[in-house]
């Protein structure tokens, strides 16, 4: 990380590796949801963490924000190669918007899907379908979905939850992802892709995460401020907030569009993002593609591939007609304007994190796991589930999580019980997942946000409910796990009391919205 390189040579905060390492995460998070203004709030954690970091020095805080922050995270490979995709992805959905792609698929669905329910399997389906990257995950399934879920009045934040509750959850268990060769590289003097395979029916918060996406679409079930957002919906609000659609939404649109021209795009995009990112694994140069999957660089990867993407979208769009080449080229500043909320939110999350990893935040969670890990064996993966909860939450990374946690679970487990092992690391994942889909400084919530074109705050308020819900029944879960052993009993107990508790919050909670 450009933070710990910049920390050579120099000696460590007084607040290094103490509780203080997870509170400007914290006060970000607090006053986000208190404000409901998500710039300020993460200013106001990044400017916490700065000052932490210098001892309340003037010069110290905004030199290492600065430097040490912005700059740091900007100037990242990888944080470089998500915003050139990100860009990417906005001007082809303003392309497939102008070509009249989008509009024609959402004509071809009306008269495919005739409910609102019908519309919103559609969505988790197509979720499930594109398991390969969580971004690509958000940012795909928001532009084809939305004309679907506008038309069935659906609102923007359901829209938002069932993007990302299939980005995360389904990109976990699926053995070819990103996810899964990250989840992989940290299982360190293990077979880690075996291992991956083995925890997939231990990981109760994704599983319990689609079994929970199709309970409350098929029983008509929603309850907090997701209700309230439907029944709105209900009535032609489908932003709850007041916004109207974006600028990027009003563009003049092509009456000859055909549903070809939003699936070729689509379609091209998956294959050169599949290309893009085994080719970063070294396929072409001989590796196998689980291989190269597991070795490749998603940044770069999707980078590649979407570049190449809209070029030979342009390229069809030119040949069909359906667009002249001034205005393709009209759509890419369109496609970056729609995209800067989500560039503004993710750069301030980037450099929260990176002052959050400068305050020893990593090192206190690994600390105070190794020091209560071998007291209560049977209860550990319940306790590591929470631990991944609090850490994902507060940092906004899974990934991040996997790494400090998966290796200490690794060194406790790995000679003494590896059925425990299996349990714990899937634990792991699920609480990293579970944090990640919580939290609103997390780079996939900010995506799904942008995915759905929803106020961002409003996301995190009306799925967090859902998220905790899930959370509690796996925490349950996890404890029976710990005891049994076995990946039969655990999961069929856990959809259960889901459904029940689902039930039960139908039985005595305000009237459902009906459409």
């Amino acid at each position: 990380m450009a933070v710990f390189a910049a920390q050579e040579g120099t000696e460590l905060p007084s607040m290094y590796a103490t509780f203080w390492a997870l509170v400007p995460p914290i006060v970000a998070i607090v006053l986000a949801l208190i404000t409901k203004e998500v710039y300020s709030s993460l200013f106001v954690g990044i400017l916490v963490g700065g000052l932490f970091y210098s001892g309340f020095d003037f010069e110290g805080t905004f030199t290492h924000i600065f430097n040490d922050g912005f700059v740091a995270v900007l100037s990242d490979s990888y944080n470089v190669g998500i915003l050139i995709f990100l860009v990417i992805l906005g001007a082809m959905v303003s392309l497939m918007n102008r070509a009249g792609g989008s509009a024609a698929f959402g004509h071809f669905a009306k008269q495919k899907i005739k409910n609102r329910a019908g519309a919103q399997l559609a969505t988790v389906a197509l979720g499930v379908l594109i398991f390969i990257d969580d971004y690509f995950n958000c940012l795909t399934v928001g532009s084809v979905m939305k004309p679907v879920t506008d038309e069935h009045r659906i609102s923007r934040a359901k829209l938002a939850y069932l993007i990302d509750a299939t980005a995360a959850p389904i990109c976990i268990i699926a053995p070819i992802s990103s996810w899964a060769a990250a989840v992989s590289g940290f299982v360190e003097g293990e077979d880690g892709f075996s291992i991956f395979i083995r925890a997939v029916p231990y990981n109760y918060y994704a599983l319990l995460t689609l079994v929970m996406m199709i309970a409350i679409i098929l029983l008509n079930i929603d309850f907090g401020s997701m209700l309230t957002h439907e029944k709105n919906a209900l009535k032609g609000d489908l932003f709850t907030s007041g916004k109207a659609a974006s600028k990027a939404e009003n563009i003049p649109v092509n009456s000859r569009g055909k549903v070809i021209d939003l699936v070729i795009p689509i379609v091209t995009l998956i294959i050169s993002c599949v290309i893009g990112m085994i080719y970063t694994g070294g396929f072409f140069q001989g590796e196998s593609f689980v291989t190269a999957f597991s070795n490749s660089d998603a940044s770069v990867g999707l980078a590649l591939g979407s570049i190449f993407a809209i070029i030979i979208t342009i390229i069809i769009y030119l040949i069909r007609r359906v667009l002249t080449f001034s205005e393709c080229m009209d759509c890419l500043p369109e496609g970056f304007k729609a995209m800067v909320p989500a560039i503004l939110i993710l750069t301030f999350a980037w450099t929260l994190k990176a002052m959050t990893d400068s305050l020893g935040a990593a090192k206190f969670v690994a600390a105070a796991m190794e020091g209560s890990a071998m007291g209560l064996m049977n209860f550990l993966p319940a306790i590591i589930f929470l631990v991944g909860c609090f850490l994902a939450f507060s940092t906004g990374t899974s990934w991040g999580t996997f790494g400090i946690l998966i290796p200490i679970v690794v060194a406790v487990f790995a000679n003494s019980n590896p059925q425990l092992m299996i349990i714990s690391i899937s634990a792991c994942m699920a609480g990293a997942v579970c944090g990640d889909h919580c939290s609103p400084i997390s780079d996939t919530t900010i995506m799904a946000s942008a995915g759905a074109q929803c106020d961002h705050v409003n996301h995190v308020t009306t799925q967090l409910p859902y998220a905790l819900l899930a959370a509690a029944v796996s925490f349950i879960t996890y404890i029976i796990a710990g005891f049994v052993q076995n990946p039969w009993l655990p999961l069929p107990l856990g959809i259960l009391l889901l459904i029940a508790s689902l039930l039960i919050i139908r039985a005595v909670g305000p009237k459902q919205a009906e459409g």
